[in-house]
C-alpha cells in the first residue's frame, strides 16, 4: 500500500465516522463559523419525512456569484442531506459571519456540475487530489458522477448576472 492509498484509505475513515463529521456543526451554531474560512459552509435543511431541522458541514465547490455557493453531495444521491433539499428546497445557510441566511437549493445539471468541477480542480489542486482520492475510497463512485447544488441566498444584498 502507498502513501496516497493510505492517506486516502484514513480520509474515506474519517467521512464515515460521524462524531467526526458532525463535530462542526456546533462551531457554526455557536457563532464560529468564521473559523472555517470560506471553503466550507453549514447547511440547514428539513427532513422530508419529520420536518426536523437537521444540518450538514460541507465544502464550497466554487462561488459563481455573490450570494451563490456550489456544493457537492460527497456521498452522491443517497446522502440525507441531498435527499431532503430535494424534498424541500428552501434552506439555510451559515457561512462566515452569516448564521441561518435563508436560501433556495438547486440541483445541478450534468454540464453545470463539470463546470464546476473543473473550476475546483484548477482553483485548488493539491485538495482535489486529496479529497478525490478520500471519496472515491469511501463510496466506490467516481467523483465526476456526484451531484452538484446550487445554493443561492435569498438576501436582497446579493445581485445576480
Amino acid at each position: 500500500m502507498t502513501i496516497a492509498d493510505t492517506v486516502a484509505a484514513l480520509g474515506a475513515r474519517a467521512l464515515r465516522t460521524r462524531w467526526l463529521v458532525r463535530a462542526p456543526i456546533r462551531l457554526y451554531r455557536a457563532g464560529l463559523g468564521f473559523l472555517f474560512g470560506s471553503r466550507l459552509l453549514m447547511l440547514e435543511h428539513l427532513g422530508r419525512r419529520t420536518g426536523a431541522r437537521r444540518y450538514a458541514v460541507l465544502e464550497v465547490v466554487d462561488r459563481p456569484a455573490p450570494g451563490d455557493y456550489i456544493i457537492v453531495s460527497g456521498f452522491g444521491g443517497q446522502a440525507q442531506w441531498y435527499r431532503n433539499i430535494h424534498a424541500e428546497p428552501r434552506v439555510r445557510v451559515w457561512t462566515g459571519h452569516h448564521r441561518a441566511t435563508p436560501a433556495t437549493a438547486t440541483p445541478l445539471t450534468g454540464p453545470q456540475a463539470a463546470a464546476a468541477l473543473d473550476n475546483y480542480i484548477r482553483a485548488h489542486p493539491r485538495a482535489w487530489k486529496n479529497l478525490r482520492a478520500a471519496i472515491e475510497h469511501a463510496t466506490g463512485a467516481p467523483v465526476e458522477t456526484l451531484p452538484m447544488v446550487r445554493l443561492r441566498l435569498n438576501t436582497p444584498g446579493c445581485t445576480r448576472p
